[in-house]
């Protein structure tokens, strides 16, 4: 459109000075001030273009810019929102670790105090049941050996008994058998020594004395022998009593 004035101006300004001349320069002077102020319109209208155009520029790239800064934040928010995610999930899988790890421990430790407890209980009732059983024999062998006390007191009393018994029926026998035997030795050795020395002296008398004294003589060994097998026998039948009592009782 400006061209196109500025062409029909030129051709009026070219008619006109073709018609008057004399106002030729006047034409030109205000052809070229045009042609100045045209150029200077189309000059600020180009930099209103172009400062039209910057700005539209900046405003594109501001808003360019705001979006990629929107996006690069919503995808900055979105990353730690899954980061927070992902380290709530692996806190809350850690804490189950643990705490299954501490379930297992407490069951373990659980287990082993049971069996402790199992172990200990088995062993006091072993240890008791022995000591009751140790308790036992051992009162058993106590009645035993009192029982056994018992009766050997009992059977050596029953001995000492028997053996004092004896003892007192032996020396009885025997007094009684020595006390006759000498007395009946005595007896007929006297009897005999008188009637020897009666007979000696009716027909000897000048002997009298040694027949005497021989006879005397002859009576004593006698007599002394006729007691000591007394004696013995009598030791000898005590002896065997008391064998006969000491193996009867045992």
């Amino acid at each position: 459109m400006l061209r196109n004035n500025i062409v029909v101006v030129v051709v009026v300004v070219v008619e006109v000075a073709a018609a008057a001349a004399a106002v030729e320069v006047v034409v030109v002077v205000v052809v070229v001030v045009v042609v100045v102020v045209v150029v200077v319109v189309v000059v600020v209208v180009v930099v209103v273009v172009v400062v039209v155009v910057v700005v539209v520029v900046v405003v594109a790239a501001a808003a360019v810019v705001e979006v990629v800064v929107v996006v690069v934040v919503v995808v900055v928010e979105v990353v730690v929102v899954v980061v927070v995610v992902v380290v709530v999930v692996v806190v809350v899988v850690v804490v189950v670790v643990v705490v299954v790890v501490v379930v297992v421990v407490v069951v373990i430790v659980v287990v082993v105090v049971v069996e402790v407890v199992v172990v200990v209980v088995v062993v006091v009732v072993v240890v008791v049941v022995v000591v009751v059983e140790v308790v036992v024999v051992v009162v058993v062998v106590v009645v035993v050996v009192v029982v056994v006390v018992v009766v050997v007191v009992e059977v050596v009393v029953v001995v000492v008994v028997v053996v004092v018994v004896v003892v007192v029926v032996v020396v009885e026998v025997v007094e009684v058998v020595v006390v006759e035997v000498v007395e009946v030795v005595v007896v007929v050795a006297v009897e005999v020594v008188v009637v020897v020395v009666v007979v000696v002296a009716v027909e000897v008398e000048g002997v009298v004395v040694v027949v005497v004294v021989v006879v005397v003589v002859v009576v004593v060994v006698v007599v002394v022998v006729v007691v000591v097998v007394v004696v013995v026998v009598v030791v000898v039948v005590v002896v065997v009593v008391l064998v006969a009592v000491v193996v009867v009782v045992g």
